[in-house]
């Protein structure tokens, strides 16, 4: 997932960097999207181990 965040991140620069706007924001918006999804995920699954572990 944090892949895809990254990938959808370059396609909003080289976008952005080549005069396409509704591209470049529309990719910056997935990746925002798709970053904040895995860090809840994240947080998810090390709360889980924790709570596994007591």
């Amino acid at each position: 997932m944090l892949y895809y965040a990254l990938v959808f991140l370059v396609v909003a620069l080289i976008a952005g960097v080549l005069g396409f706007g509704g591209i470049a924001g529309a990719s910056a918006s997935i990746a925002q999207v798709l970053f904040f999804l895995f860090l809840i995920l994240f947080v998810v699954s090390l709360v889980m181990r924790l709570m596994r572990r007591a």
